[in-house]
């Protein structure tokens, strides 16, 4: 009986032992935001408001996966244990306004939720194309408008940029944030030449 025990005890040890090394990895979660805060809304009594609205992306970038270029001609590979740690759009809108923020000293009134404060300047923001090499660059077309409220002066743009992304998906991102940063500073560049 000690024997048939001390066996099923050891079967049931290596089993544990043969699950545990089949258990899956975890993914690890990416964000285009540089790790500041969000800038509070001022106290000065005539604030720059601006409402950066959400970001549209081509539906096969929507997706929790970084999705980089496969090697084959036009293929694309999900990366499964590399996602974002949120929706692509919201990363994008999200990164994009704090960058506006900081370099306008203005209050984003989406982000902040203030309905009841009209924005001075709506930015829309659309990727026309956003890709990959895995190791090697990262790359982006991100057309965006700046519209004046509420006489609805307008000014359009795109930021073209192209940038090593070396080592593997650290590098990728650091490159996206780096392309999201131009295109803030392109973005601002228009706002402040409608502002009067």
């Amino acid at each position: 009986m000690r024997a048939a025990l001390a066996a099923l005890g050891l079967a049931a040890l290596g089993l544990a032992a043969t699950l545990a090394g089949c258990a899956s990895p975890e993914p690890r979660y990416y964000t285009l935001a540089t790790g500041a805060a969000a800038t509070p809304v001022p106290a000065a009594a005539n604030p720059l408001w601006i409402e950066v609205a959400p970001v549209r992306v081509p539906e096969r970038l929507n997706r929790p996966q970084l999705v980089v270029a496969d090697g084959n001609d036009g293929g694309l590979k999900l990366l499964d244990l590399s996602r974002w740690s949120s929706p692509l759009p919201d990363e994008l809108r999200d990164a994009l306004s704090q960058q506006l923020q900081a370099s306008l000293g203005a209050v984003d009134t989406y982000q902040q939720g203030l309905s009841d404060v009209a924005p001075v300047y709506r930015v829309t923001t659309e990727v026309v194309r956003l890709d990959a090499d895995l190791g090697q660059r990262a790359s982006a077309t991100i057309a965006w408008t700046v519209r004046k409220l509420p006489d609805g002066r307008v000014l359009s743009g795109r930021t073209h940029a192209e940038l090593p992304a070396p080592g593997q998906v650290d590098g990728m991102v650091s490159a996206y944030r780096q392309i999201v940063a131009a295109t803030a500073a392109d973005v601002a560049a228009g706002v402040q030449s409608l502002r009067p």
